[in-house]
């Protein structure tokens, strides 16, 4: 199977916005960190970084781009991709308008607009879930924001949203736990239908799947390692990996992946299981069903 990008690729969405594929994620990442990991990145050469209100390192991750930036003036603003995701308080219209300005206020000293915000999870109900997509189209409306999507959205919740009279601005990404495990074959086709990307968190499982068998075959027969099979696994199913370390050393490995990997149809093949259902995080908010919310499973 040839592979029709490369690192340093752009892809265009549903609503004509580029975004770089690859990504470097902040999930966990102390905001004492933060700052050096972010301007790490975009030295090392990733144009997308992934953060969250969850997260509480939105500030510091601007604040890493703002540096880069200063110190790299050949680079523009408008190369680089900036994600955020509103959490659960913030559904509702009027939480929605709320939980925006706040990830706006807390960016803006440092950038002056969002490349791309999501809804964190589904978990609320079908009135605020659809009061907070009104409050994000708005925000793109206004120019503070360049594109909206959702993370950990499963049919049921995406139905609603493809439903729904209100609905101005379609969803550009569905950021998703995604790998050879957890393909979601179910949203793979739901995303080509309606025309968006999916985004995959976890690529690299955490570390969990470093020693399968499937994956040590494949990395001892080209001579690469697990997490180079992982990321380039997520690549060849074109997908946007998000790709997720604490550690300096490893940035631009992960960055320059394919440049030096490449997967023939015998890997892929290896690594195929499309029936598998294995989540490797703590939680999958794609099942969530609004008479769940109290249960102790979606809290965090």
């Amino acid at each position: 199977m040839v592979l029709n990008v490369q690192k340093d690729s752009l892809v265009t969405l549903n609503d004509g916005n580029k975004i770089p594929v690859s990504g470097f994620g902040l999930y966990l990442t102390p905001p004492d960190e933060t700052f050096k990991l972010t301007y790490e990145a975009l030295k090392a050469g990733y144009r997308q970084i992934d953060s969250a209100k969850l997260y509480d390192n939105e500030k510091e991750s601007a604040e890493g781009i703002a540096k880069f930036l200063k110190d790299f003036p050949n680079v523009k603003r408008s190369e680089i991709f900036y994600t955020t995701k509103i959490f659960n308080d913030a559904h509702g219209y009027e939480e929605g308008k709320k939980g925006i300005q706040e990830s706006l206020g807390r960016v803006a000293p440092y950038i002056d607009y969002i490349d791309l915000l999501l809804i964190h999870t589904p978990i609320s109900n079908k009135e605020k879930r659809l009061g907070a997509w009104k409050a994000l189209q708005e925000a793109v409306e206004s120019g503070k924001v360049k594109s909206i999507g959702v993370s950990n959205y499963g049919t049921q919740h995406l139905d609603e949203l493809y439903n729904w009279d209100g609905l101005k601005i379609k969803p550009s990404i569905n950021q998703l736990e995604l790998h050879p495990w957890l393909p979601r074959k179910d949203l793979q086709e739901y995303g080509k239908k309606h025309g968006f990307y999916l985004q995959a968190y976890a690529p690299l499982t955490q570390g969990q799947k470093f020693k399968d068998p499937d994956v040590v075959a494949i990395a001892e027969k080209h001579g690469y390692t697990a997490p180079e099979v992982l990321l380039a696994w997520s690549y060849y199913q074109g997908f946007i990996p998000i790709a997720k370390t604490a550690t300096v050393g490893r940035i631009e490995g992960n960055y320059t992946t394919l440049d030096r990997v490449k997967l023939d149809d015998e890997d892929l093949k290896k690594l195929d299981k499309p029936e598998s259902y294995e989540s490797l995080t703590y939680w999958d908010p794609t099942l969530y069903k609004d008479d769940e919310i109290n249960e102790s499973k979606w809290k965090i």
